[in-house]
């Protein structure tokens, strides 16, 4: 069999369904007599980006088993392959083959490390291995800034922001972009509009980077800025979904909740087609202005125009809306019919149980409590709320018993805090 006609089939072998690829797999080595890597790779990668990574681990093993040599490629489309799966096992492995085998100092593989550990939520394990990669680069440098950020480690992520060009690593618009995320997270606003200036200054196409922009219109809306994120929106050359949906989430978390309901109605006439997001904000945004038929209709066309499943999270936006449309009977006619009640999630609980507390409904207040309590039963809101429904009715037992049984689970009432930015 020729070299290119192997390379071929490797590539097809790819396409096979996952309970005939180790079969054929395995007879596939059995009959090569290929010891280039070029064809293993080529079958490796394929089974990596048709979702099969435990076949992609299992054609390295076969690799490394018929004496193939195992190259840069192989490595880091196994690494790839590695953050498919839950297990960090595998990844770990390889690792430990890379350092036996002296590809450690490839900033390739090293880059590929810190990806793995970094969606293994191994933050440490990622910070590790870019400090031991002898020449760094910007791509593994963003892995571990976005491994800081996800994990919420803000002050480690600006700390690599601040040093990269001391590796002399250049930022890029990824760089910016997290950078952006981290100073959103820690509501520092100074820091985030020195960095939007870095963006201006060095970045020549921002006005067409869907992410960065994103990342710089929550960072506004986050600090309350919301004339300056409303600037960003309005600077793109292209503004597709993901920022369309920044925006509402701006207007909403702000509270011009009208302006939520404006700017949706703007999407829709400029086709841009709403994903589950927008229709979270816009929904909660007619709950808030009393629009109950109108938030009644978006989420009807989510199925019937969209094609789109409402989630837990959208039932309870509607439960809300009718609630604080004191209709309670709605509310849980919604509840009663969501297709799976085992899914509806705290939020649609606690909305019932907001407002039986608000119009003294006290069974169906009890009844939503107990449901938000068995998806958390640690949850102090609930207790709260519960608490606050029995002292609007004159329920001083129940309060006195609900009391007790929130000691005897060491619970406690969460003391107010606020949060203030001092510029020096």
């Amino acid at each position: 069999m020729s070299y290119t006609l192997q390379t071929d089939l490797v590539y097809a072998y790819t396409k096979c369904s996952q309970e005939n690829n180790i079969q054929t797999l395995t007879k596939f080595f059995n009959c090569s007599i290929l010891t280039h890597p070029v064809p293993f790779n080529s079958l490796l990668s394929g089974f990596v980006k048709n979702g099969n990574p435990l076949v992609a681990l299992k054609t390295l093993s076969l690799m490394n088993v018929n004496g193939v040599p195992i190259d840069t490629y192989a490595l880091c489309s196994s690494l790839t392959a590695c953050c498919l799966i839950p297990s960090v096992g595998f990844g770990k492995q390889i690792h430990t083959h890379v350092v036996k085998s002296g590809w450690g100092s490839s900033v390739f593989i090293g880059s590929a490390l810190v990806d793995f550990y970094s969606k293994s939520v191994a933050v440490v394990d990622a910070a590790k291995v870019f400090d031991e990669i002898p020449l760094k680069n910007t791509v593994c440098a963003n892995a571990l800034l976005s491994a800081y950020s996800d994990a919420k480690m803000w002050a480690n992520g600006l700390e690599l922001f601040r040093i990269m060009p001391g590796f002399n690593l250049c930022y890029d618009n990824w760089t910016f972009s997290v950078a952006l995320s981290i100073c959103a997270g820690l509501y520092a606003i100074e820091l985030g509009s020195q960095v939007h200036a870095k963006v201006i200054r060095t970045i020549c196409d921002a006005g067409t980077d869907v992410f960065l922009l994103s990342s710089l219109i929550d960072l506004y809306g986050k600090c309350g800025l919301v004339t300056k994120a409303r600037q960003v929106f309005s600077m793109a050359a292209f503004a597709d979904v993901v920022l369309w949906t920044s925006m509402l989430g701006v207007y909403g978390r702000n509270g011009h909740h009208k302006d939520v309901i404006r700017l949706f109605k703007k999407m829709l006439t400029k086709k841009v087609r709403p994903d589950g997001v927008a229709f979270v904000s816009v929904i909660s945004a007619c709950g808030h202005t009393g629009q109950v038929d109108l938030g009644t209709e978006y989420f009807e066309s989510m199925a019937r125009d969209f094609g789109l499943n409402p989630s837990p999270e959208h039932y309870g936006c509607l439960v809300d809306l009718f609630c604080r449309a004191g209709e309670l009977e709605n509310a849980w006619k919604v509840v009663d019919k969501m297709p799976n009640k085992a899914s509806a999630g705290i939020s649609v609980w606690g909305a019932l149980l907001s407002a039986c507390c608000d119009q003294g409904h006290v069974d169906l207040g009890k009844f939503a409590a107990r449901r938000a309590l068995e998806l958390d039963p640690m949850n102090t809101g609930v207790y709260v709320l519960l608490s606050n429904m029995y002292a609007k009715c004159g329920l001083w037992d129940e309060i006195g018993d609900l009391r007790e049984s929130m000691r005897d689970k060491g619970l406690k009432k969460d003391i107010g805090r606020s949060w203030i930015g001092v510029t020096v």
